[in-house]
């Protein structure tokens, strides 16, 4: 039986080996972009389409009721989540391609628990989603939306939008694991994305929906991901679910997400 400075040894160990692992993940992936950076920049004309023609041409009619806030205010935090949305929920396709390639199954044969490598891939996706912070921070800053500033606010940011692309990886990732082809993948990725943009406060109250598809936002954990953003991003601005919700949902879905991938993950070489 081991002793407790064993054990307290043996647990930071496991824990420092989990987290090197990880760590490798996560820079495999951000390897690529220093590669291949041109995918940055095409994902940021989205959001600029969004916030400089819709946004404007929505606040111009005043259509949507959005209270004391303006309606780009309203609409600045749905769209970063927008946009992270649309980066991680097509981040399964790299597994297609990986194991067409013969590197996913090199990445399989590890050591590394297969828990560990999803990890990895969300924390990837995450950093993917930061570039899409300072494009929307520009464009809102052009449009004179009025954001926060503070550091505590930007944190608040950084950590949403991290975990919501975690969340929408990880639901990437069992997709492509299930479907196991890149029309296929394609095809569903664009069917899943419109409908969890469009049920969620993104682009106008919840308030507004018909009673059903209110149900169907609070099911949304887009939804979530929104209302925390508008929290940190906008002056004034506080939450309509709490922030405490906010995050508890967002981690709860993650946690679902982590155990299913996990299990299907090793599923798309078969």
């Amino acid at each position: 039986m081991l002793s407790k400075p064993e054990r307290l040894s043996q647990i930071y160990n496991e824990f420092a080996l989990t987290f090197v692992q990880i760590s490798a993940i996560v820079e495999m992936d951000v390897r690529k972009l220093r590669h291949d950076p041109s995918e940055l920049f095409t994902r940021m004309l989205q959001p600029a389409i969004w916030l400089l023609i819709f946004g404007q041409a929505m606040a111009k009619t005043k259509a949507i009721p959005t209270g004391s806030l303006s309606y780009l205010d309203f609409i600045a935090p749905g769209i970063l989540a927008q946009s992270i949305l649309f980066i991680s929920i097509f981040f399964g396709i790299a597994l297609i391609w990986e194991r067409d390639m013969g590197i996913l199954q090199k990445i399989l044969v590890s050591p590394a628990p297969r828990s560990v490598l999803v990890i990895g891939r969300a924390i990837a996706a995450g950093i993917r989603g930061i570039s899409q912070i300072f494009i929307i921070y520009f464009l809102s800053f052009l449009l004179d939306i009025h954001l926060r500033w503070d550091l505590l606010a930007l944190i608040g940011v950084f950590l949403t939008v991290m975990l919501g692309g975690a969340i929408f990886s990880t639901f990437s990732l069992i997709i492509a694991s299930i479907v196991k082809k890149r029309e296929r993948f394609l095809g569903i990725g664009q069917i899943l994305t419109m409908p969890l943009f469009f049920a969620s406060n993104a682009l106008y109250p919840i308030e507004m929906m018909p009673k059903w598809l209110q149900v169907i936002s609070f099911m949304n954990p887009l939804t979530y991901q929104v209302d925390a953003l508008r929290n940190f991003m906008i002056t004034d601005q506080a939450t309509s679910i709490g922030l405490f919700i906010d995050f508890m949902v967002g981690f709860f879905v993650f946690a679902i997400l982590v155990v299913i991938a996990t299990r299907t993950y090793p599923k798309i070489l078969y």
